[in-house]
């Protein structure tokens, strides 16, 4: 497994991400991969929201479905009216 060193983080951040792993009882290097699994998209990831995107977007192209068997919100403000 890869390893990754960080130098020079300041102070303010340091603490925030020590209290941070505290309040959810992790390690620092626990809590960093575990934000950097919430924020950094995988291949997969990427992959799935492009299917995703494609599918919608196919949606979208398609006409909307005709206004059905129902009438319209005058048609019956009428009929309502006319009881």
């Amino acid at each position: 497994m890869p390893t990754l060193f960080v130098e020079h983080v300041p102070k303010d951040l340091y603490e925030g991400l020590r209290a941070r792993a505290k309040r959810n009882r992790r390690s620092m290097a626990a809590e960093i991969i575990a934000m950097m699994e919430e924020n950094i998209p995988t291949r997969k990831t990427l992959k799935i929201r492009r299917d995703i995107s494609r599918r919608l977007a196919k949606l979208r192209a398609q006409p909307s479905p005709g206004r059905g068997p129902f009438p319209s919100a005058e048609q019956m403000i009428r009929e309502d009216r006319a009881r």
